[in-house]
This record gives C-alpha cells, structure tokens and sequence, in this order.
C-alpha cells in the first residue's frame, strides 16, 4: 500500500552536543581608543556614556553601522578596601560597580552581605600577589561581548598582555615590558563555587622587550608554580577580573618588580603611568583608580593593552533523525505530475514495478502540522527493491 506519512520510533531519534570553538584575537591597536582610516582622520572606536560607568571598545568607529562590540572595561573597589579612604573621584560609582559585579559573579555569603572578589582556596600559583583565599578590592573588569565569547570563553585559552614599563607615550615604549595574563590551569583546574558558573585564575608571567623572560611579577622565576595570580576570568558569564595590583610596584603594594633600566622604562621600582606622559608623571594602578574618574582609568589601561585572545565556545545541540523507507515504502508520489490522467507517468504498462524518486523530507508534528523540511541534494531512486534510510539533523 502507498504511504505518504511514517511515524518515527524511539529507535529512528538520537541527540548529540557538540563544542565548537574559535580563536578570538584582539590587538592593541583595536582597543587603544582610535581607529585612522587610510589618508583620513582619526575616529573614535570607543563610547563613552554621560553615567561615566563603563567604556565600550568596538572594532571600528562605534558610530558606523558595520562596528561591532567587543568589549566593555571599568574598574571598582570596595568599601573595605586599603585605598577606599584615599579615593577622591566617582567613589559611590566605583563603588556600586565593584558591589554589582561581585553580587553577579561571587554572590552572597551566610549573612547576606555581597562577598568581595577573592582567590580561591587551593589555586596553583605562587608569588605573593593574591594568595589563596585573599581579597582582590580594587579591580579592573572586562565584560565581554557576547557576540564574540558566545555560550562561553573556552578553558585554558585565555590571554592578556599588558604593557609595563614605567613611562607611558604614543611611540609604543608602554610595551617594553610586558606581562602577560593567563588560565594554564583552567582546562582542569578551575572552580565551580560562583554563581554565574566556572571560572578559572589568571596567572602573571613577563616579557622584556620582546623577548621571553621572567622577573616582571614579584615571586614570578618563570616557572608555573612561581607565577603570582593577578586575576580571575568566568567563563559562562565572558568576564574577565584583574587585580589593580598589575599596574602597581610591590613597594606600593602591587605586584611588580623593581625594573632595570631598558631604554623603554626609566622609572625603575616605580609603577606604571596609567595617568600622565613623559617620564616626569608616573602614577600606579592604585593612585590613579583612587584620583581619577573611570572614564580616564579606563583610558590608561586601554592604551597599556598588547593583546587580548581566547577561544570562544558554541553548543551545537543536535537532534538526528533516521527516516526508513523500507521496500514497501514510498514507491508512489502524491505530486500531481506523477500522474497523467489516470495512469503513471513512470510505468508504461500496468504490471511495471512502481517507482518514485525522493527529493524532499518533511518532519510533522503529531497534529500534522509541518515543521521542518530537508532537501537532497539530488533526486534518490525509490523502488520495491530497495531501501533507504535518509539521516536528518536539526540543530538548535
């Protein structure tokens, strides 16, 4: 007998997940605040809001129609911070945005109080930047966009590169010293107790003018167990915490060393110029988040980044349906043009074998309602001698 429709067994549906990834690269000369046009002027690839809360970094000029986000930066502390009594500028604002973003991403502890960013207990890292179980209370924070972390930031795979020599100027001598942020440890060893998901600790390690090295980071001998942790990124939630103390020499209270002069820092113990030009105003992480607005933070930490990269993650959910056409299915069509009058276009007498040639698959409801169709790339001869079983994915 004809059929036209043919239910679908427990044994004819099968679901996968799939992760797929891709490499996210983000240079310094995209997030350093301007994008030049070839023989134009120089526009701006950042906006900024009248709340003063938050910048936004775009990959063109934010107000052409073919920019898009990549990323938001700001920077907060807490009010049981060391620096909370020196800060002068937008303390309420710095405030609220420390206590939203640890409400989001650490959440609240037995007394319902916000808990502050800390490392967690047990972290691999060495150095005497943030130990286990210590407070990270001024922070700068970098929410990715979601149109380029996707479902999440895939572990292991994060990268930050920062400059850090002492003087800050446009000819690119912020980089003669580099430190460079990263997850080793996040394919395996990170930490579940946030409420916005996994999250992994970022680790410090440097680089002096352009070559591999060792000795940026206070306890750091370029070893992985030696490599002070400086920050914190969440995967599921595309976030990125890193401590104020990167900017700031150890006798401040950061993590940096004492720096030999290079020619590209002559500032030696001293902190990095987030504020100021030349060689005559150095001013570290913490005395220019505690003096300045977030806007003028931001900025200074903008223009300090060489290079940001990770791996985003997509979950391909999969449904795949096996259609069976066994020999006694679908050896008729109801196309009308499989008929001429009353005969059969494709038999030429009456005792010929049936035959029909799939070229479309459709997927109904239990109401008979059509749901998805699924096209062949070319017509599939159909017959009493034959079977087939045609795979049909949908992915969501």
């Amino acid at each position: 007998m004809a059929s036209t429709f043919k239910r679908f067994n427990s044994n004819d549906l099968a679901n996968t997940r799939t992760l797929l990834h891709e490499a996210i690269p983000i240079t310094g000369s995209i997030v350093s605040g301007t994008y030049t046009n070839t023989g134009k002027t120089t526009e701006e690839n950042y906006k900024t809001y009248g709340h003063g809360m938050f910048k936004s970094v775009y990959d063109y000029p934010f107000l052409s129609s073919s920019a898009n986000h990549i990323f938001d930066i700001t920077a907060g502390y807490s009010s049981l911070a060391g620096i909370s009594s020196s800060v002068t500028s937008q303390a309420a604002k710095k405030q609220n945005i420390y206590n939203q973003m640890a409400q989001y991403l650490v959440g609240y502890d037995d007394t319902g109080s916000i808990k502050r960013f800390s490392m967690p207990v047990g972290h691999a890292g060495g150095g005497s930047a943030e130990a286990p179980g210590s407070f990270m209370d001024d922070v700068i924070i970098i929410p990715f966009a979601r149109l380029l972390s996707k479902d999440e930031i895939k572990k292991g795979s994060v990268s930050l590169e920062f400059g850090l020599s002492g003087a800050f100027s446009t000819d690119g001598n912020a980089f003669g010293i580099r430190g460079k942020l990263f997850d080793y440890s996040g394919s395996d060893g990170y930490f579940v107790d946030s409420p916005a998901g996994e999250y992994g600790v970022l680790y410090g390690t440097g680089t002096a003018n352009g070559s591999d090295g060792n000795g940026v980071f206070n306890g750091d001998s370029g070893t992985t167990s030696t490599m002070p942790a400086v920050g914190l990124v969440y995967y599921q939630a595309g976030v990125a915490v890193v401590s104020g103390s990167l900017f700031s020499a150890v006798a401040d209270g950061g993590v940096l060393k004492a720096f030999a002069s290079t020619g590209h820092n002559t500032h030696g113990p001293g902190s990095c110029a987030l504020v100021g030009t030349g060689t005559s105003t150095v001013k570290s992480g913490f005395s220019t988040i505690t003096g300045s607005t977030i806007d003028t933070f931001t900025d200074g930490v903008l223009n300090r980044i060489f290079n940001i990269s990770y791996n985003n993650t997509t979950e391909l959910n999969s449904t795949i349906y096996f259609c069976r056409a066994s020999h006694a299915d679908f050896n008729y069509s109801a196309n009308p043009t499989y008929l001429s009058g009353s005969e059969i276009r494709v038999k030429t007498r009456p005792s010929d074998t049936p035959v029909s040639y799939i070229t479309t698959v459709g997927l109904y409801s239990a109401d008979n309602e059509l749901l998805a169709v699924a096209k062949l790339s070319e017509p599939l001869r159909k017959d009493p001698t034959n079977e087939l079983t045609l795979r049909v994915r949908l992915d969501y």
